[in-house]
C-alpha cells in the first residue's frame, strides 16, 4: 500500500473503531445499570422485538448503500434511494403495525403488540438517514461518526436509565432505542451537507438495485439466521433464558462485533480503491493478520474472564450467562475474518457469489440450530463454534478464486495470532483458579495480568503484528502530542 492510503487505513480503522468502542461502551455502562433493574425476562421481551427490526431494516437498506459506496455517484444515485428507503420504511412500519397482534399470540406474550408498534417507528426514522450514513462511510469519515454515535448513545442512554428507574420495565430499552436513532438521524442531517431533492430515477434505480439485490437476499438470509436463535429460544424456553443469551451476546460482541463492524465500514471503501492485484493481495493478508490477532487476543481474554465479569457487573441473577458468555466468544473469534474475505467478494463486483456464499453457509447452520431447538442453549452454542469453522473454509474458498491466496496460506497467516491467544487464554485460565478475592478484585487483577503477558510475550518474541499495533499507538501519540505542541506555540 502507497503511505496516503495506508495512512487513511490507519486513520479509518482508528476512529471506526474508536466510534464501536465508545459506542458499545457507553451502551455496555448503560447496559449494566439497566440489567441491575429490570429482570432477565425484560430483556428477552426486548430481544424478541429487535429481531423484527433488524429484518424491516435489511429491507429498507436493499442493498443500495453497499452499491453507492462501490460507484462514482451522481445526486440522482442519492436522491433515488433516499426515497426508496422512505418508502420501504413506511410500508414495513405498516407491516409491523398489522402482525404485532400474531407476533403477540406466536410468543405467548400480549404485550409484544404494543411494544412491537411503537418501537417499529425506529424503521421510519432510520430510513430517513441511511444515505447520510452511506455517504460518511464512502468519504471514510469515521471520526464523524464517531460524534454522532457517542451522542446518541448517551441521549437514548439517559432516557432509558431514567424510564427503568421510574419502573417502565421493558418501556424502557424501548424508549432507550427509539430515542437514539431520532438522535442519529438528526444529528446525519446536521453533520452530512448533503439535501435530498425526492426524486426518484429509474435508470438508478435498476443499476443500484442490480447489484444491490443480491447483497438484500444475502444480508436478509443472514439476519434471519442471526435472529432465528431469538425466536428458537424466544418460543422454547422462557424469555428469563433470552435475557441470559442477550447479555451474554452483548458482552461478547463488545469485541467481537466492534471488530467485525470495523473491518467490514474501513476495509470495503478502502480496498476497493486498490487497483493492482498484487497490492491488493498485500494489504488483504496484512489486514487479515492484524485484525486476528486483535480479535483472538480479546476474545479469548473475555472468555477467561466471564466468570468475574458477569459476577462483578451485572451480579448473581446473571450467572447462566457466564457459560454462554464463553461459548459464543469461542465462536465469534473468527468473525472478522469471514468479514474481510466476504468484502472481497463486493471489491470485486461479486455479489452474486456473496449470495451463494450466504446461502451455503445458513443451510449449513440449520443442524445447529435444531440442537438448541431440540435439546438445549449450550448444545446449540457448542455446535456455533464448529460451524465458524466450516465457515472459515467456506468464505477463503472465493478469496482463493478471485485474488489467488490459496487456503493454507491464510490459516498460517492467522497461526500466530491464534497461539497468542490461546497462550494468553491458559494462563489467564491458570491465574483465575489461584485467585480467591472478590469478583472485582478477580477481575482487576485478570486484565493487568492479561495486558502484561501480552506486552511481555510481544516484546520478547518480537510478534510482527504485536509490534504493528504498538508503532500505530506510538505513531498516534506523537502526532498528538505536535498537535498539542504547536497548539500551545501558536497561542503564545
Amino acid at each position: 500500500m502507497s503511505f496516503s492510503l495506508k495512512d487513511k487505513t490507519i486513520s479509518g480503522l482508528s476512529w471506526s473503531f474508536i466510534d464501536n468502542i465508545s459506542n458499545q461502551g457507553i451502551n455496555f455502562v448503560i447496559g449494566i445499570v439497566l440489567a441491575r433493574i429490570l429482570s432477565p425476562g425484560e430483556f428477552g421481551i426486548f430481544g424478541i422485538l429487535l429481531v423484527f427490526i433488524a429484518i424491516s431494516n435489511i429491507f429498507v437498506d436493499s442493498g443500495l448503500s453497499q452499491a453507492l459506496i462501490r460507484k462514482e455517484c451522481s445526486k440522482k444515485d442519492y436522491d433515488t434511494a433516499f426515497v426508496f428507503n422512505i418508502v420501504i420504511g413506511l410500508i414495513f412500519y405498516g407491516i409491523l403495525f398489522f402482525f404485532a397482534p400474531l407476533v403477540a399470540v406466536f410468543f405467548s406474550q400480549p404485550h409484544i403488540v404494543s411494544l412491537l408498534r411503537a418501537i417499529g417507528i425506529i424503521v421510519i426514522i432510520n430510513s430517513f438517514g441511511l444515505v447520510q450514513y452511506t455517504i460518511l462511510i464512502k468519504r471514510v469519515a469515521f471520526k464523524t461518526q464517531t460524534k454522532i454515535s457517542i451522542l446518541s448513545s448517551l441521549c437514548g442512554g439517559i432516557v432509558g436509565i431514567y424510564l427503568a428507574y421510574d419502573g417502565y420495565g421493558v418501556w424502557a430499552l424501548v424508549g432507550k432505542q427509539i430515542v437514539y436513532q431520532i438522535f442519529q438521524t438528526i444529528l446525519l442531517w446536521i453533520y452530512v451537507k448533503w439535501k435530498p431533492a425526492f426524486e426518484f430515477n429509474k435508470i438508478s434505480f435498476k443499476y443500484l438495485f442490480k447489484f444491490g439485490s443480491k447483497l438484500l437476499i444475502s444480508g436478509l438470509i443472514d439476519t434471519i439466521y442471526k435472529n432465528v436463535v431469538y425466536l428458537v429460544i424466544g418460543k422454547k424456553f422462557p424469555t428469563a433464558e433470552l435475557g441470559y443469551y442477550t447479555r451474554s451476546e452483548q458482552y461478547s460482541g463488545i469485541a467481537s462485533n466492534n471488530i467485525t463492524t470495523t473491518i467490514q465500514r474501513v476495509s470495503y471503501p478502502i480496498l476497493s480503491t486498490i487497483a493492482d492485484e498484487k497490492k491488493l493481495r498485500r494489504a488483504f493478508k496484512k489486514m487479515t493478520s492484524i485484525v486476528m490477532y486483535i480479535s483472538f487476543v480479546l476474545m479469548f481474554g473475555m472468555a477467561a474472564c466471564a466468570k468475574p465479569l458477569i459476577l462483578t457487573l451485572i451480579g448473581d441473577k446473571w450467572i447462566p450467562s457466564i457459560v454462554m458468555l464463553q461459548l459464543l466468544c469461542f465462536s465469534q473469534m473468527l468473525y472478522p475474518f469471514h468479514a474481510l474475505n466476504l468484502n472481497i467478494l463486493n471489491v470485486k463486483g461479486r455479489s452474486d457469489l456473496f449470495l451463494r456464499v450466504e446461502i451455503i453457509k445458513k443451510l449449513l447452520l440449520v443442524p445447529f440450530i435444531c440442537l438448541g431447538l431440540f435439546w438445549s442453549i449450550k448444545a446449540m452454542l457448542m455446535g456455533f463454534i464448529l460451524y465458524s469453522i466450516l465457515c472459515v473454509f467456506i468464505n477463503a474458498f472465493y478469496t482463493r478464486v478471485l485474488l489467488g491466496i490459496r487456503i493454507i496460506t491464510q490459516l498460517r497467516n492467522i497461526l500466530m495470532p491464534f497461539l497468542t491467544g490461546l497462550s494468553l487464554f491458559l494462563f489467564l485460565c491458570i491465574l483465575s483458579k489461584l485467585l480467591t478475592f472478590a469478583s472485582v478484585i478477580n477481575l482487576t487483577v485478570l486484565i493487568l495480568a492479561g495486558m502484561f503477558f501480552m506486552i511481555c510475550s510481544g516484546e520478547f518474541f518480537k510478534n510482527k503484528e504485536y509490534l504493528e499495533l504498538k508503532n500505530i499507538v506510538l505513531q498516534k501519540i506523537n502526532q498528538l502530542r505536535e498537535k498539542i505542541y504547536f497548539s500551545n506555540i501558536s497561542e503564545k
